[in-house]
């Protein structure tokens, strides 16, 4: 019984110990075959990034024998076949393309179908492009996803900007799969829902910076507003009352104007939001009410009015910069003040407001570029939200507040001046916003009323006034 014993487990020992391949290499499960429809940008970028990620891939093509270059290691064949083969299936086609597949739904039973199509403008059809997909085939199990990537973006991986892949569909199973597929890729899958969601997804390539669509609407036009103002107060009066030609100024001297006012008008468009939710709260006595629509939809473009704040001060201090190279500054002016022998009484009033109104300026744009670079999610991602909040807020409003004085120190005197056709200077108008901003975020900052807030926020509510109680809700 031994003998035989030790014969039998020889035997089996032998060939693990003679064995000249590796020992994973007869235990390696069959790599997943994938079939793609269309050969395309997309459809090769898709394909090639399957084989990297360890999937087979199968082409389906109308001309197998000449569809073009294809990833190394794929195979091209006709849609029958490739159908047959694979049990996940990704439409890399066209919509008005479909119509052939109606001859594969024998082929297509069972399946699942990633349909990764976009339409070249919104409301192209009735229905989304996965319904009619659906409805086309409706033994095979329809799946939206892939459509928010771009070909670069699958040959080149995942990235911050693109590293989420949206999918929905009927069938959970299917979406599941495709999930699989999406994260072996790379990507992280974000179930959106059933197939009814399809449009929306399909609408999401077509928007054109949707969060920044308002931010610039306001930038745009309060550019041209002020503009057309400086314009009319320095150039066309001083042609009117004095005959001088100044229009040389409007390319840098009238443009250095218009870009810090328009800069501390979109900065307090950024913090004016909060500081409204803030009165709000407390007029409701709870923070379980929504906002109004319109405040909700200034909340979210926060960040983006301060980024364009941000470039708007960024090309002040480039303007400022190039201010003392200019023609009407530089060499020629100065030396045509020494040869008309014109002095000029040193002031120390004057030298101190200067320094002040540069330091203070200078402050302000170091903080406002913290603001900037904190904001970015890189960076953001390694903050606490402690640290996050401490900075846009906290150090947000000292921005605003160093902006503001900036301003001041700028106008210093000039308030009290008679004013061209009845008409302030412009910083002047700029100070109008900062300036109310500082004042209503003061008042919330008083202990009585800062008190008040802060519990609100932290989940009490003000009952009815009959019975002078306070409760807290259950969060």
């Amino acid at each position: 019984m031994s003998a035989d014993r030790l014969s039998s487990v020889s035997k089996e020992v032998k060939p693990e110990s003679v064995s000249l391949y590796p020992l994973g290499t007869a235990a390696a499960p069959e790599q997943e075959l994938l079939c793609i429809f269309g050969t395309g940008d997309f459809g090769r970028s898709l394909g090639q990034r399957l084989l990297h990620s360890g999937y087979r891939v199968v082409y389906g093509s109308r001309r197998p024998h000449s569809c073009g270059p294809l990833p190394q290691g794929a195979q091209a064949m006709s849609h029958e076949a490739a159908a047959q083969l694979a049990s996940l299936v990704f439409l890399c086609i066209h919509r008005e393309h479909y119509d052939f597949l109606e001859t594969l739904t024998p082929q297509l039973q069972g399946k699942v179908l990633v349909d990764v199509s976009n339409n070249p403008k919104k409301n192209l059809y009735p229905e989304a492009n996965a319904e009619c997909l659906q409805r086309l085939i409706p033994g095979a199990h329809v799946v939206k996803a892939f459509n928010t990537l771009s070909a670069w973006a699958l040959q080149n991986g995942p990235s911050d900007a693109n590293r989420q892949v949206y999918l929905c569909g009927n069938g959970a199973e299917a979406k599941q799969a495709v999930a699989e597929v999406a994260t072996k890729l790379g990507f992280a899958a974000l179930d959106k829902g059933s197939l009814s969601a399809a449009k929306e997804l399909e609408d999401f390539p077509l928007q054109l910076f949707p969060e920044w669509r308002m931010p610039l609407y306001v930038a745009v036009g309060l550019t041209a507003l002020i503009f057309v103002y400086v314009v009319i107060r320095d150039v066309v009066y001083a042609f009117v009352e004095q005959g001088k030609d100044n229009s040389f100024r409007i390319m840098v001297s009238l443009a250095n104007k218009v870009f810090p006012i328009v800069s501390l008008i979109m900065l307090s468009l950024c913090y004016l939001p909060g500081v409204i939710a803030g009165f709000i709260q407390l007029y409701r006595g709870t923070k379980y009410r929504r906002f109004p629509d319109w405040l909700d939809r200034w909340m979210l473009c926060r960040k983006q009015l301060g980024l364009i704040a941000l470039g708007f001060a960024f090309l002040h201090m480039v303007y400022t910069l190039i201010i003392p190279i200019r023609y009407v500054t530089g060499a020629p002016y100065s030396f045509k003040s020494i040869r008309e022998n014109r002095t000029s009484v040193f002031d120390t009033t004057t030298a101190w407001r200067t320094d002040s109104y540069y330091s203070i300026g200078i402050l302000g744009f170091s903080l406002f570029l913290l603001l900037g670079i904190t904001s970015l999610p890189s960076v953001s991602n390694a903050l606490s939200w402690r640290e996050f909040s401490f900075i846009q807020s906290k150090l947000g409003y000292l921005t605003v507040f160093f902006c503001t004085l900036h301003t001041y120190l700028y106008g210093w005197s000039g308030f009290l001046r008679p004013y061209k056709w009845y008409m302030p200077p412009a910083y002047m108008l700029s100070l109008v916003l900062p300036s109310v901003l500082i004042v209503l975020k003061l008042l919330l900052l008083l202990p009585c009323v800062d008190r008040s807030l802060t519990r609100i926020r932290q989940g009490w509510e003000r009952t009815d006034m009959q019975d002078g109680s306070e409760k807290p809700l259950l969060t």
